[in-house]
């Protein structure tokens, strides 16, 4: 699968331009998303230098990015071992219809077993040590009779051809020694831990958790549980971007709702600016009468552009006496899309986590219009039928469809309609 960069390169036919900083744009003139996400990716490179990586137990390292290559300490199957409960022959034993071979003692899961001697079969269980001697393994099913006897028995068990290698499993068949095992950058989810649990690998080193203060400005808006007074609205955008920013993977510092005064933001950021590696915000940054984001940052190396993005189109980026900041728009679909269009591939790319979105393409299930000169992102839900139903409309108010919706449909800027059937790349979320 593509890096999502990739994939939005893919998108808007764009290639990556140089980041820039200072004025804002006109309002008129639209920032592509590549050169976006390049001016983000400038900001966020210094925190790559030095690297800064710390060494965790397996399971405190779930989700997190593997920082250095991992080469296999031993053979896996570290033995070479049954892949069935049968019996251990020699394959030559049973070769051209000889096949009543003696019944050798059994060899449990964890055994050393005797070297198997000719003319005998030694029963043997699901991933028991091969005896020395034996090359293949012929399945209880096929054995005759079907049913091993009990320890001890003198007996005998015929045995059908079956040819050398048959249901074994060779030592270091699946990794070897020194192999590579994950590679650095790897994303560290249960399937990447057990193989490490398996190798008898019990600690990792991992990229650090980036640390994020997290603002929402506005006087109109209030904290979830406060009275709802005429003219207010609650905050979404700290819990849309917090647990968006915990998924990811980054440490979150919630500062709350910011009031439009003049230095209450500035006084915020300063108190924070020594623990955080990032500000995100929400809301501020249009060119409004009251914006508070693009106000306090007049005095500060950070640009407010217009991305060819639909939502999400208001957008800064820069630094905050040097740390980075993004800006994000304050409708609440807005900010959660800034964030999964400009952040979160980032961090995939740069910091090895989170895993990158699932991208697919599949067919609308009706036809769809979008503005010619914007990338429009739709909420969508992938339909059994593999088909994707765009849910809800444009607005970038309508949390109920955001919330129902499990895909981002990508609808490429230059593009003004689609018919039904036509394909579309989404994003799971």
């Amino acid at each position: 699968m593509q890096r999502q960069e990739e994939q939005l390169i893919a998108l808007t036919g764009n290639s990556p331009g140089p980041g820039t900083t200072g004025n804002s744009l006109p309002e008129h003139e639209h920032r592509s998303i590549s050169t976006h996400l390049q001016a983000i990716r400038d900001v966020l490179f210094p925190l790559l230098t030095p690297p800064k990586v710390e060494q965790l137990p397996l399971m405190a390292a779930l989700g997190r990015g593997l920082a250095e290559t991992l080469y296999a300490p031993i053979d896996l199957p570290p033995f070479t071992n049954s892949q069935m409960d049968g019996y251990a022959v020699r394959s030559q034993d049973v070769a051209e219809g000889r096949g009543q071979l003696r019944v050798a003692p059994p060899v449990p899961a964890g055994a050393l077993p005797s070297p198997l001697t000719r003319g005998t079969a030694a029963p043997i269980m699901t991933g028991a040590l091969l005896p020395a001697g034996a090359d293949a393994v012929v399945p209880i099913e096929r054995a005759v009779p079907n049913l091993f006897p009990p320890p001890g028995s003198d007996t005998t068990v015929r045995l059908p051809e079956t040819a050398a290698g048959t249901f074994v499993r060779g030592a270091g068949t699946d990794i070897a020694s020194g192999e590579c095992a994950l590679a650095a950058g790897t994303v560290l989810g249960p399937r990447q831990l057990g193989l490490l649990a398996a190798l008898g690998v019990t600690e990792v080193v991992v990229n650090q958790k980036l640390t994020v203060l997290l603002a929402t400005t506005g006087d109109e808006v209030l904290e979830p549980g406060e009275n709802l007074a005429p003219g207010k609205i609650y905050d979404a955008n700290n819990t849309l971007l917090e647990s968006s920013m915990l998924q990811a993977g980054l440490t979150v510092i919630r500062a709350g709702i910011v009031k439009d005064e003049p230095g209450a933001l500035s006084k915020l950021l300063r108190s924070h600016a020594a623990h955080v590696d990032l500000i995100v915000t929400s809301g501020g940054v249009s060119n409004g009468a009251y914006e508070p984001v693009r106000q306090t940052m007049v005095d500060h190396d950070v640009e407010f552009s217009h991305v060819a993005i639909q939502p999400g189109g208001p957008q800064g980026v820069g630094t905050f006496d040097g740390i980075p900041i993004l800006a994000f728009p304050g409708n609440p679909v807005s900010c959660l899309i800034s964030f999964e269009m400009f952040l979160r591939p980032l961090l995939s790319e740069m910091f090895a986590a989170p895993t990158p979105r699932l991208s697919l393409h599949a067919p609308l299930s009706h036809p769809l219009t979008s503005p010619t000169k914007k990338h429009q992102v739709r909420r969508g839900v992938l339909l059994p039928n593999g088909t994707v139903r765009l849910e809800g409309g444009e607005g970038s108010h309508l949390l109920g469809a955001l919330a129902r919706a499990n895909v981002l449909v990508h609808i490429p800027e230059g593009i003004s309609e689609l018919a039904e059937g036509s394909k579309v790349e989404v994003w799971a979320v």
